[in-house]
C-alpha cells in the first residue's frame, strides 16, 4: 500500500465545492470515481483544502492509498482522460503513508480577482466579481496592510466555521491593478470558513470610499461584529498554491 499525492486544478462553477454531499456533485466524488475505475479500488481521496461551491483551484491537494501498480508520477496522467475537462491533475507523487494535507505546516496562497468597470465581461462571468462602481486601488491596498500578521479573524469568517481557534496568521496581502482587473492576491498558515471573501467585500467597502481604510483596525480588534463588508461572491476566489514546510 501507498500513498499518492495529488495536485487538482478545477474551474469550480458547475460544483458544490470539494467535499462529497448529497445534495449536489463534487469535486471530491468526480476524482474518487475516476481513481476508483483506475485502479479497481474502492478510493476515497482526502483534500487539505474544502472549497466551497463556485470557487476554482490551481493547486489544491488530495492524497489517496492504494496497491495499484502504476507509478506514482504517472497517475496524473492516466486519471486524466476520466476527468471531466474542468478538473486536472497537474502533478502526482508518493508521500509517506502518514502525510496527511490537513497536518502540515503550510502556506495557502489565494487569489481574488474584480473586474472593476462599467459593464460586465461575459467571458469572465466564472472568474471574476464584476464591480460596476470605481474603486480606489490606494484606500484597498491600505486597508489590506492592516490584515498582515497575526490575528483573530472571528470577525471575518461565517459563524459556521466550526474551527477550534479563528487566529490566523496572514503573511502577505497585495491588491494589484492590471486595467479593469483587480487582482488580490493573500498567502496565509491557514483560513477560516469565507474569511477570504469577507476580507475582500471589506476592502471593495474601502475602495468605494463606504468605509476608512483604518476602520479595518476596529474590526480586526474584534469591535464592530457585524459591521465587515459583505462576503464577495465566489465565482472571483482561486486557490493558487499550498506550499508545505511552513513559513
Amino acid at each position: 500500500m501507498k500513498r499518492i499525492k495529488l495536485t487538482v486544478a478545477y474551474d469550480g462553477t458547475d460544483y458544490c465545492g470539494w467535499q462529497v454531499q448529497p445534495n449536489g456533485i463534487t469535486i471530491e466524488e468526480v476524482l474518487n470515481k475516476a481513481l476508483s475505475r483506475l485502479t479497481g479500488e474502492e478510493i476515497a481521496v482526502t483534500g487539505a483544502s474544502r472549497t466551497d461551491a463556485g470557487v476554482h483551484a490551481e493547486g489544491n491537494v488530495a492524497v489517496f492509498d492504494t496497491s495499484s501498480t502504476i507509478p506514482p508520477e504517472r497517475f496524473a496522467c492516466a486519471v486524466n482522460p476520466l476527468l471531466p475537462e474542468d478538473i486536472v491533475v497537474v502533478q502526482s507523487e508518493e508521500v509517506p503513508t502518514d502525510w496527511h494535507p490537513r497536518r502540515q505546516a503550510s502556506v495557502k496562497t489565494y487569489e481574488y480577482r474584480i473586474l472593476n468597470r462599467e459593464m460586465p465581461d461575459p467571458l469572465r462571468r466564472r472568474d471574476a466579481w464584476h464591480v460596476s462602481f470605481p474603486l480606489d486601488k490606494e484606500k484597498m491596498c491600505l486597508a489590506a496592510s492592516y490584515f498582515v500578521g497575526e490575528h483573530d479573524f472571528r470577525n471575518f469568517c461565517n459563524i459556521h466555521t466550526g474551527a477550534k481557534t479563528t487566529v490566523r496568521t496572514v503573511f502577505s496581502l497585495d491588491v494589484e491593478r492590471a486595467g479593469d482587473l483587480i487582482t488580490l492576491r493573500i498567502s496565509g498558515n491557514g483560513f477560516l470558513y469565507n474569511m477570504v471573501r469577507i476580507i475582500t467585500g471589506t476592502l471593495v467597502e474601502a475602495g468605494r470610499g463606504f468605509r476608512s481604510p483604518e476602520s479595518v483596525k476596529e474590526l480586526i480588534k474584534g469591535e464592530n461584529k457585524g459591521k465587515t463588508g459583505a462576503t464577495a461572491p465566489p465565482q472571483g476566489l482561486v486557490l493558487k498554491s499550498i506550499e508545505y514546510g511552513g513559513k
